[in-house]
C-alpha cells in the first residue's frame, strides 16, 4: 500500500544576530509542521550570514563538533516535539579538519546520519575551499519514520552522479539545502537560477525521484564583496516539474561554468 508523505521547504534572510536566524528557522519549521510536513528543509548554514564570501580565520570560531552541539540538540528537540524529520546544515569542526556538513534528525528527535558536502566551490563571493575540505562521507541514503531520503549541499547539485547514486541506493527523496544568488565581479553579472533550478529537476526527471531545494534569500553585504542570494526554494514531482515554488529573485538570465573542476569521484566510484 502506497505511503503519503507531506514535504516543506523553506527560505529566510540571516544576520549576524545568530539567536535570531535560530529563532527564524524554528518559527519556519513550526509553521510547516502545523501545516502537515513530516519532513521540512531549511536552507544551508542558516546559523549565521554565508561568511564564505570573504576569507578570514575569525569565522571558524562558527564550526562545531557534531556531538554537543547547540545547532543540532536544539533541532533534534524540536524534531521529536513536532514528530517531523528535519535535515540539519552546519558548519563542522572534526578534530583538525574543518566540513561543510548536515545530520539527519529522524522524527523521534535521534540523528540517523551524517553527510559532508563533497564538492566545494572556490569562486568570487563563494570562497568555501578557504574553510571546508571535501566531504569524506560519500553518498549515502538514510532511513527515517517517513522513507529513505537522500541528501546533498548546494554545490553537489551541478553533479548529476551524486543524485543517480543516492537514487540507484533507494532514496524516495532528495534533498539539497543551497546558498545560491547572484555572482560578485569579476563574474559576468547574469543570474544563474533557472540554470540551477533545471539542473536539479533533471535528476530530478532521470531519477524519477522528487527533489526538494531550500534556498538562501536576500542581501547580504561584506567588506569586499556582497550577493543578493535568489531565495526561490522548490519542490518537484518524480518527472522534474515544479510543483511548489517561491517566487525567485532573478536578474538577468545566464549560466556559469566553473563545475567540471570540482568532481569528487572517490565519493561515487
Amino acid at each position: 500500500m502506497g505511503r503519503t508523505v507531506t514535504v516543506a521547504t523553506t527560505q529566510m534572510t540571516c544576520s549576524w544576530d545568530i539567536e535570531e536566524n535560530l529563532a527564524k528557522a524554528e518559527q519556519n519549521v513550526r509553521a510547516a509542521a502545523a501545516a502537515g510536513a513530516n519532513i521540512i528543509l531549511l536552507q544551508e548554514l542558516f546559523e549565521a550570514p554565508y561568511f564564505c564570501q570573504e576569507q578570514l580565520a575569525k569565522h571558524y570560531a562558527l564550526a562545531n563538533p557534531v556531538e554537543g552541539n547547540p545547532l543540532i540538540e536544539r533541532f533534534a528537540r524540536l524534531a521529536k516535539e513536532l514528530g517531523v524529520v528535519l535535515p540539519i546544515s552546519f558548519f563542522e569542526r572534526a578534530g583538525n579538519a574543518y566540513f561543510n556538513s548536515l545530520v539527519v534528525i529522524d522524527a523521534d528527535g535521534m540523528t540517523v546520519g551524517l553527510y559532508r558536502k563533497s564538492h566545494i566551490p572556490d569562486g568570487p563571493g563563494y570562497q568555501e575551499k578557504f574553510y571546508f575540505s571535501p566531504g569524506d562521507t560519500g553518498f549515502k541514503p538514510f532511513d527515517t519514520s517517513f522513507g529513505r531520503i537522500g541528501v546533498l549541499i548546494c554545490w553537489d547539485q551541478w553533479f548529476p552522479e551524486a543524485a543517480r547514486c543516492l537514487a540507484l541506493q533507494g532514496a524516495e527523496l532528495l534533498f539539497y539545502p543551497t546558498a545560491i544568488g547572484s555572482e560578485p565581479p569579476p563574474a559576468p553579472p547574469v543570474s544563474s537560477y533557472l540554470h540551477w533550478q533545471r539542473v536539479m529537476a533533471g535528476h530530478s526527471g532521470a531519477s524519477m525521484v522528487p527533489v526538494i531545494a531550500a534556498n538562501r534569500m536576500g542581501r547580504e553585504v561584506f567588506d569586499a564583496s556582497e550577493i543578493m542570494f535568489y531565495g526561490g526554494s522548490f519542490i518537484t514531482d518524480e518527472t522534474g516539474r515544479v510543483v511548489a515554488q517561491v517566487t525567485p529573485w532573478r536578474g538577468r538570465e545566464g549560466s556559469l561554468g566553473r563545475v567540471l573542476g570540482d568532481r569528487a569521484p572517490r565519493s561515487w566510484l
